[in-house]
């Protein structure tokens, strides 16, 4: 029987373990850390935002430039697929009225429990702090608990992540055994050289605002922290924030400006501007504090700058503070099984490749479907070696 070596216990090495098993390879699953299936935990704690129920066409268009390269693997395990999938684990799910897919439980323990009872029904052999180091002649190498390994198999997949969330086992130091385009923070906040007074809104969300940047516009929230601006709102636009894009925020987003001029206008006698801001437009004090932190000094047409707030930033926060990260191993490197030209049997999968995508479930299903396809192109290579061998 060949054997499958996967590197990286994450959703896309466990995809591609689940692949090759079902097309019956012998697997094992080489993990550097304790555990299997950290980030997928932790996107857990935010309820475990599995997939976007949107076309097709919809779905490729939130992945940009790799949405072509990228069709053909979305066509064979889209967000239909891996909603059916998540059923078959025992999780039920459901749509919310912005499209996203959750599982009811709402957390990502009970899934990953089944699909690593799977995956051991199906044999897979999985290996805790086994960090990959390289390969000696042809042979991939591990540092474990009981030494140096070396593990030869007839096909690999590699699926180690990105450059951020180095705690949970994504910190880009694959990138020293292959060529890759540089990594670059995606899905990330950004840096804010807050007033002393902010530091009461710190933790506050900023509900209901637009946020603009680079010509494209994100209607959200946000949330102030001690550091800047973080949350689904800045990630939909920090594309362009990390090449220095001017940020505006749109703080009444169903008010024309002519209405809020309107709604203005009619001030009490003795209000504060602060109690006026509350009563004539409902402005709550994380706003307030905004425009009082951005806008001043404040003009006496305050319409326009409620419409749009210059946003004033350093840059984005750490890549390691990214959701997830742009840069990897470039498509034209690969080919169309995603095996590395240059290295015959290896394969790669999930955040090791160079693409990006929101927020809002793309991330996860892409990262499934293309271990689900590597893994399947592996089993396919190796099947076909041992053919040509006989």
């Amino acid at each position: 029987m060949a054997t499958g070596l996967v590197i990286g216990g994450g959703p896309a090495g466990l995809m591609a373990a689940e692949a090759m098993a079902l097309a019956g390879l012998d697997v094992i699953v080489a993990e550097a850390k304790p555990s299997l299936g950290r980030k997928l935990l932790m996107a857990g704690k935010s309820g475990l935002n599995l997939t976007k129920a949107e076309p097709e066409a919809a779905f490729l268009a939130a992945l940009e430039e790799a949405g072509p390269t990228l069709a053909p693997i979305i066509a064979d395990f889209g967000p239909e697929a891996m909603q059916a999938w998540a059923q078959d684990l025992g999780q039920e799910v459901f749509t919310g009225t912005t499209g996203r897919v959750f599982p009811k439980a709402m957390k990502a323990s009970p899934l990953l429990r089944a699909w690593l009872g799977r995956l051991t029904d199906l044999g897979v052999d999985m290996r805790r702090r086994w960090r990959w180091t390289g390969w000696e002649d042809g042979v991939t190498q591990f540092s474990t608990p009981e030494g140096v390994h070396a593990l030869p198999a007839d096909v690999t997949v590699l699926a180690t992540g990105g450059a951020s969330w180095r705690r949970l086992g994504s910190d880009g130091a694959w990138a020293e055994h292959v060529p890759i385009a540089p990594f670059r923070p995606a899905n990330i906040g950004i840096a804010v050289d807050w007033s002393e007074p902010m530091a009461a809104q710190f933790g506050q969300p900023v509900k209901a605002v637009a946020l603009t940047a680079g010509g494209r516009t994100s209607r959200g929230e946000c949330v102030i922290t001690r550091h800047g601006l973080e949350g689904a709102g800045v990630y939909a636009v920090s594309r362009a924030l990390r090449d220095g894009a001017a940020l505006t925020l749109d703080l009444m987003p169903d008010l024309s400006e002519e209405r809020l001029r309107e709604k203005l206008a009619r001030r009490r006698r003795g209000d504060s501007l602060s109690s006026h801001l509350r009563r004539a437009i409902k402005l709550d004090p994380a706003k307030r504090s905004l425009l009082m932190e951005f806008g001043r000094p404040l003009p006496d047409d305050l319409a326009p700058l409620l419409k749009s707030l210059p946003i004033r930033y350093g840059e984005t926060l750490p890549m390691d503070q990214a959701i997830s990260t742009a840069g990897g191993l470039r498509f034209t490197d690969l080919d169309d099984g995603l095996m590395l030209r240059d290295l015959p049997g290896v394969f790669a999968a999930g955040e090791m490749l160079d693409w990006e995508a929101p927020t809002g479930g793309y991330l996860l299903t892409t990262c499934l479907a293309t271990g689900r396809w590597a893994g399947r192109a592996a089993a396919a290579y190796a099947s076909s070696e041992a053919t040509a061998r006989r």
